[in-house]
């Protein structure tokens, strides 16, 4: 009898979920009835109100919306692993394409008119519930592909196998500390001084008038300033922030949290709640709190949690930081649902004067909108047929007063693409927020560097993406171009004790 002795290669390492801890399995538990609360009771308790609004075919199809939006931010909510970009976006589809349209539609009352006929809010609720279903499929590819080039290989610790990641260039983050807070400064004094930021965001606009930054009916010289103004601190601090929370060295070096201090100082002042638009403070509030806790599943569900509550009980009353005593508008109400039909929830409603616009005579673009936001910094001086922010576009044709209106990623991907480049890039959007979130989830782990590039940009996109998703693109693409310089100042890949930071 012979003895097969030939070594045999040992098992590959399965991919095993995160251990169950004893907080992790209580927050689950309690998340229970909030998961009921969304799928079901609220949107029953919506349905169940007064109102003048008809129950046909546009209402039933934001009922399945709401109910569908309602399950994957759930999904989300009691995910094993942390998913970032795909937990906001399904918390932005509950809260402006989910609950509040459906408040408008039992109320028969929208906060801006619909110019075209009914069909078309049909068409509109219909692709932005295909739109959803395709944001999954591609988040179900990207999943799948993982699954597939991992089979070959035994499980990376330390994140994608044979990646060299991103780090924060140590000599080089003075620089972005120094750009912070000179771009801060210089936003503080420009507006007459700190306590112009805590008035109203009308003494923000009337002191940016002021300055001379915002003249001609333009817009450019504005958000140059807030932008450079706002985003280099936010993102110092954040650096901040990550090496604090994962450096025991750092917390006992006394400069590194003087600074921390400082900048602390910094963006209370010009990123606080009161002067800045409040999809700006939520990036700030959801950016500072995943990069403050990469790893608590706890902190992950809360956020969702306490974000939907803020988004539909806060921001509907918020316009007292809009606008001075004397010209702040008093929200008269006896039903819970006026609010949300009154203010800043239009999005479906754009969508469909989007398709009333294309259908009317004017076209599709055909990437001329999405090209006019890529090359946002191109000036008008140079391109003469620059395209305008869509949703001004869609507001002038409608002779609207106020023109700053929304226009979701939807009606962005429609108006240039159609119903089929729309869903093509509803599944491409998908696919890549999914990609990141597992990027994120390997490397979101303890003992991982202080300075890994993507657990700081990644908290920052998620909680801009809310920004993104509710549009204007070429309104948003300039924040985001600032932060890409800014990150790609302090960005290498050394990992030498002089690059390293730790």
């Amino acid at each position: 009898m012979t003895v097969d002795t030939t070594p045999r290669a040992a098992p590959r390492a399965a991919l095993l979920p995160p251990p169950f801890r004893p907080r992790t399995l209580l927050s689950r538990a309690l998340s229970v009835p909030l998961v009921l609360g969304l799928s079901c009771f609220l949107p029953l308790a919506v349905v169940s109100q007064p109102g003048e609004g008809p129950r046909d075919a546009a209402f039933w199809l934001q009922c399945v919306l709401t109910v569908y939006c309602g399950v994957r931010l759930s999904a989300m909510v009691l995910t094993a692993r942390r998913k970032l970009l795909q937990a906001t976006f399904w918390m932005f589809c509950y809260m402006a394409m989910g609950v509040a349209p459906l408040a408008q539609a039992v109320l028969g009352r929208v906060p801006t008119p619909v110019v075209g006929p009914r069909e078309d809010l049909v068409q509109a609720v219909a692709l932005v519930l295909l739109g959803c279903f395709a944001f999954d499929v591609g988040a179900l590819l990207a999943r799948y592909r993982a699954r597939r080039r991992g089979r070959g290989r035994a499980a990376d610790r330390g994140g994608a196998s044979g990646a060299r990641p991103l780090l924060v260039h140590r000599r080089r983050l003075p620089l972005l500390v120094l750009a912070a807070f000179a771009c801060g400064g210089l936003l503080v004094v420009k507006l007459g001084g700190p306590a112009v930021f805590f008035s109203s965001r009308q003494e923000i606009i009337a002191g940016i008038e002021d300055a001379g930054v915002s003249g001609d009916g333009s817009q450019a010289g504005q958000a140059f300033l807030r932008g450079f103004g706002t985003v280099p601190p936010l993102i110092a601090l954040l650096v901040y922030t990550r090496r604090l929370v994962t450096s025991r060295r750092a917390r006992r070096t006394w400069s590194v949290v003087t600074v921390f201090g400082a900048l602390v100082v910094l963006n209370a002042v010009v990123n606080n709640p009161v002067s800045n638009p409040r999809y700006w403070f939520l990036t700030v509030l959801f950016a500072l709190l995943f990069t403050a806790f990469p790893v608590s599943a706890v902190m992950y569900r809360a956020s969702l949690s306490l974000g939907v509550v803020v988004a539909l009980l806060v921001f509907p009353f918020a316009d007292r930081f809009r606008y001075d005593e004397d010209n702040t508008r008093q929200i008269e109400t006896t039903s819970f649902l006026e609010p949300l039909a009154l203010k800043d929830y239009d999005q479906v409603g754009m969508f469909a004067n989007t398709i009333t616009y294309v259908e009317s005579g004017q076209g599709h673009t055909y990437g001329r909108q999405f090209a006019g936001s890529l090359l946002f910094a191109v000036p008008r001086s140079v391109w003469a047929g620059k395209p305008s922010d869509t949703g001004v576009m869609v507001g002038e044709w409608m002779g609207a007063v106020n023109t700053n209106l929304s226009s979701p990623v939807w009606a962005e991907l429609w108006i240039d693409f159609g119903p089929v480049g729309m869903t093509a890039g509803m599944a491409a959007v998908g696919y890549a927020a999914a990609r990141v979130d597992r990027r994120v989830a390997r490397r979101a782990v303890r003992g991982s560097p202080s300075g890994g590039l993507l657990l700081i940009a990644a908290p920052l996109l998620a909680g801009y993406s809310f920004i993104l998703v509710r549009g204007p693109l070429l309104q948003a693409t300039g924040k985001v171009a600032i932060a890409v310089l800014c990150l790609a100042l302090v960005a290498t890949h050394r990992r030498d004790r002089g690059a390293r930071l730790d």
